[in-house]
């Protein structure tokens, strides 16, 4: 059973969101708590799937990286099932950075990291278009990405 979230769990989410790479140690003592009570929240955050993953930010251009897009997806049909095996296939790119199924003139907005133009246009026609439930594809390319550290907290 999920318990909510206090006062100590929110500070230690908004530190952990700054830098996860915090010792047990330096994140109970930024939270004032034992290092044995601050490991056990932290435990249950993530049990409770609060706390999804600890991840690590890697300069695309490291991995070869040399252009990002948002390519919008508009879908023939709207069936669960065919939503669910859209989105199994997308996630099984490697592409793929994130994938945000929306409302409105598109159904889905698909963020993916290529090497280039030519990658890119091999994507779109190899993983996107042939795909029977798409209707079409619009392609934005992103000029600058930059990723906020943390949720807003709204006082709650």
């Amino acid at each position: 059973m999920k318990q909510a979230l206090d006062r100590t769990d929110r500070a230690i989410l908004a530190l952990l969101q700054k830098n996860a790479r915090l010792s047990n140690k330096e994140l109970a003592a930024r939270v004032g708590l034992a290092p044995s009570s601050c490991l056990a929240r932290v435990q249950r955050l993530t049990k409770e799937g609060v706390l999804r993953g600890f991840h690590a930010f890697v300069a695309p251009n490291a991995l070869g990286i040399g252009l990002q897009a948002l390519i919008a997806v508009k879908l023939k049909q709207h069936s669960r099932e065919k939503v669910r095996a859209f989105m199994r296939h997308l996630l099984a790119l490697p592409e793929v950075v994130a994938l945000y199924h929306v409302t409105g003139a598109m159904d889905f907005q698909v963020h993916v990291a290529v090497r280039g133009t030519d990658h890119l246009r091999d994507l779109a026609l190899d993983a996107f278009t042939v795909r029977p439930e798409v209707e079409s594809i619009q392609t934005a390319l992103l000029f600058e990405t930059k990723w906020k550290d943390s949720w807003p907290d709204y006082g709650a």
